[in-house]
């Protein structure tokens, strides 16, 4: 079994030759813009991406294209010295911004990015650069609270010459409008299905071909999120929750009691949160076919797509919407005031069979 690599020690970028493309084009043009928003679903390869134009700029441009043209690649070779300096954390050109920790241990991050964090872009910016570029990446720019943003803010108005920001965002809604229309927006598109399930397979050859199919079709398109679900036994919880649900109408209550007070358990916070996402995520897909009348109706597990016809079948799409809705907003807040989740699970579970009834 392989290890997912972080983003600064990956060379390699799939599947995102569009934007690869479109940094491309701007730098050859000379006129950059400063500041550049990559955005997409969490775990497609913003980071990667990131940091592959960071190792480009800080090594100046590569080695150019064929016969001494423009670059055509933004790749600069592995055995590059800025490959290193990156990979190690050491060039004094970059400087990355992620939340910081709440001790000095470093055990526990941060639930945000806070102004301590974006100091240390004025520090960079105020040194004069080894390679004629200095470079911030803020990953992710979603994380920063009001005050950090608004340091960013400032330093994005008045960017000095031949500096460089670029800001990962999961969720760009969550940016202040400013900060957006500052950047030069990249949209990464989510993985096809296919491409998940290869590249998976490389991370983790001890899984059948079905087992990536499955995990890929759960990953939506994100190979991070296929990662960690396959690290975290996604797929058996997954089969245990669509194992359950097909009983429906009538849930067999002894199982679910002991699933709920498997996953509820205070030491289970992995299978707690898999589980949870995995609810709502199925129920956001019962309500997308129910909006598409059961066509293109797909299955990651045998016999989900007659389960969800037989739920459509049982109440309105209005209903099943609201019930997901309900369902997340449950789980949030079991997170955020720490309710007991067994409990959770199980008041979930039987709003589901109350609904399957109607």
């Amino acid at each position: 079994m392989s290890d997912t690599p972080h983003p600064r020690d990956s060379q390699n970028l799939i599947g995102h030759a569009q934007a690869e493309k479109d940094f491309l084009d701007a730098w050859n043009s000379g006129r950059l813009a400063h500041a550049w928003l990559l955005t997409g679903p969490k775990g497609i390869g913003k980071a990667t991406l990131a940091y592959r134009i960071a190792r480009f700029v800080l090594a100046g441009g590569g080695d150019g294209g064929l016969f001494g043209g423009p670059p055509e690649s933004l790749d600069i070779g592995a055995h590059h010295p800025v490959v290193h300096q990156v990979s190690a954390q050491g060039h004094r050109d970059l400087k990355v911004v992620e939340r910081g920790y709440t001790d000095d241990k470093k055990t526990k991050l941060r639930g945000e990015i806070v102004i301590d964090d974006v100091r240390k872009i004025g520090d960079l910016f105020h040194q004069t650069a080894d390679a004629g570029w200095r470079l911030v990446l803020i990953d992710a720019a979603d994380e920063m609270n009001r005050n950090a943003a608004n340091a960013v803010l400032k330093i994005l108005e008045e960017p000095p010459a031949k500096a460089l920001v670029i800001m990962v965002s999961h969720s760009p809604g969550r940016l202040l409008p400013t900060i957006r229309s500052r950047c030069r927006r990249l949209a990464l598109n989510p993985l096809s299905a296919d491409t998940i399930g290869q590249l998976l397979a490389q991370h983790r050859p001890d899984l059948t071909d079905t087992e990536l199919t499955a995990l890929a079709h759960l990953g939506e398109g994100s190979l991070g999120k296929a990662v960690a679900l396959a690290a975290e036994g996604g797929l058996d919880l997954y089969r245990d929750l669509i194992g359950l649900l097909s009983a429906l109408p009538r849930l067999d209550v002894p199982a679910l009691h002991a699933f709920a007070e498997r996953v509820g358990k205070s030491d289970a916070d992995s299978a707690w949160r898999t589980v949870t996402e995995l609810t709502t995520w199925w129920l956001a897909r019962l309500v997308r076919a129910g909006g598409r009348q059961g066509k293109g109706m797909s299955e990651v597990v045998p016999g989900e797509a007659a389960l969800m016809g037989r739920l459509l079948a049982a109440a309105s799409l209005d209903r099943w919407l609201d019930l997901w809705e309900k369902t997340g907003a449950l789980f949030a807040r079991t997170d955020a005031v720490n309710l007991d989740r067994k409990q959770a699970l199980l008041t979930a579970f039987l709003a589901l069979e109350r609904l399957s009834r109607a």
